[in-house]
């Protein structure tokens, strides 16, 4: 006789909350959920205009070239590309790896790579490395909206450092350490996005790269590098890397596939110094034994092609196209007391707002005209700050949506704006509303940042 299948309950009652709620481990009264992962059910609604996720655009891959180089996976290595495959990944996918670092001039040994799934492994298997409940991490301020939830799932004490147009402030950082100093206390590691920052799309200016690396030295610092968008450069020099500067002592670099072939294919790797990276390995076999054996043949048929140089130059033309399109509707759209950042490379810009509008609420108005971003208050692990600020993607969709999306933005600012006026008995005078745009209300328009200028000797 079958026994009948049961399924679970359709609702949870209190009683059940309170027998799992004994079960968690203390951890998990400290994870934070992703701002991104949270909105991917909602943007992916055909009607609602993203400017929320770090999405590169897959369409200007060619469809003819992903068909013909899977079509000769399936021909010549279908058995190796459904297999499990070595932790560290294939010697095929790192010479692959080792081609994108040399163009930015680094040289890393091959034996210091792992390929991970994806960046975000990568920022995960160095903390569970490193990390032990109450230690320090430093990072930037605001920081990549990923890493806090990882920062926070290891019980990390997280220290933010302001940046500013050049970066983050090495000054604030010494002081940061000076301090710590003085409390018997080091840093495992200071998180860096140097070039292109997620979010802000600040570069960290030489003089500052090379004094962070004069730190790490000196004080035998771990510095963990982030550098998703080192290639998508569409103005001003190129910098080098800080992997490059030290060498690979002290700096722990981090990359990934996803910003310069594709998100879906879930690569990244990292690179470390020999100790730590035997127990990044050790991390990852616990994880999730290797990477994906079918995508990284997937990366040595694209390399192999000879052409991913090509490509990335196509998406940079894209993104600089799309970048000025962002920029000219923030002028027009958004009220003169807004500021923001004018990146030379990368998929972001970082918007603030006047001090009274919370943009965590604003994201609900925004969501109801079909528009989304990512509030700034994702960006940090105090809650409290970046409530005015929002990180906007101007990568993932065509310059019409950019247009509009900004416009319908616009549109819930302003109805923000006129109802504090109204709220405070302020005619708010010069203050754009959806009426009387940007363009007519600030003469020339002028382009303005959120950060305080570098100055006073600030390095």
């Amino acid at each position: 006789m079958e026994e009948t299948p049961h399924r679970r309950r359709a609702q949870v009652g209190a009683r059940d909350l309170e027998r799992y709620a004994g079960l968690f481990a203390a951890r998990t009264g400290v994870m934070r959920s992703s701002a991104m992962r949270d909105l991917m059910a909602i943007t992916a609604r055909p009607e609602v205009i993203s400017l929320a996720g770090g999405l590169p655009d897959t369409s200007t891959f060619p469809a003819g070239t992903f068909a013909a180089q899977m079509t000769r996976i399936a021909q010549e290595s279908t058995a190796e590309a459904l297999q499990y495959g070595p932790t560290e990944g294939f010697a095929e996918t790192v010479d692959c790896i080792l081609e994108v670092m040399g163009a930015e001039g680094m040289l890393p040994d091959p034996d210091d790579v792992i390929v991970t799934t994806g960046g975000q492994q990568a920022i995960d298997l160095i903390c569970k490395t490193l990390v032990d409940p109450d230690d320090v991490v430093v990072c930037e301020a605001p920081t990549y909206p990923g890493a806090v939830p990882v920062f926070c799932s290891y019980q990390a004490e997280t220290i933010q450092v302001d940046c500013d147009e050049d970066g983050m402030r090495i000054d604030e950082l010494e002081a940061v350490l000076a301090r710590l100093d003085d409390e018997g206390r080091r840093p495992k590691f200071v998180y860096s996005v140097p070039s292109f920052q997620n979010p802000a799309g600040v570069t960290m200016s030489l003089e500052r790269r090379r004094r962070l690396v004069e730190l790490a030295r000196q004080r035998e610092l771990l510095v963990v590098e982030d550098n998703p968008y080192g290639l998508l450069r569409f103005g001003g020099e190129p910098l080098p890397p800080l992997y490059q500067l030290d060498g690979g002592d002290f700096v722990i670099y981090v990359g990934t596939f996803s910003k310069i072939l594709s998100p879906g294919i879930r690569l990244g790797w990292a690179v470390a110094p020999p100790p730590v990276m035997e127990k990044i390995v050790l991390g990852k076999q616990a994880s999730d034994l290797c990477s994906s054996t079918l995508t990284q043949h997937f990366v040595r048929e694209y390399f192999g092609e000879g052409r991913w140089r090509e490509y990335i130059a196509d998406l940079v033309d894209i993104y600089r196209s799309r970048r000025d399109t962002m920029v000219d509707a923030l002028r027009e759209y958004f009220p003169a007391e807004a500021s923001w950042t004018e990146p030379e490379g990368g998929l972001f810009i970082w918007a603030t707002l006047p001090e009274y509008i919370d943009t965590t609420d604003l994201l609900a108005k925004a969501l109801r005209e079909n528009v989304a971003f990512v509030p700034g208050q994702a960006a940090y692990v105090d809650e409290s700050r970046g409530r005015s600020s929002m990180r906007l993607n101007f990568s993932g969709v065509n310059d019409d949506e950019i247009r509009e999306g900004v416009r319908r933005i616009g549109k819930a600012i302003a109805e923000q704006v006129e109802l504090y006026g109204a709220l405070t008995a302020d005619s708010s005078d010069g203050v754009p509303t959806a009426a009387q745009p940007r363009e007519k209300a600030v003469e020339g328009g002028g382009d303005v940042l959120p950060f305080r200028q570098a100055g006073g000797g600030a390095a």
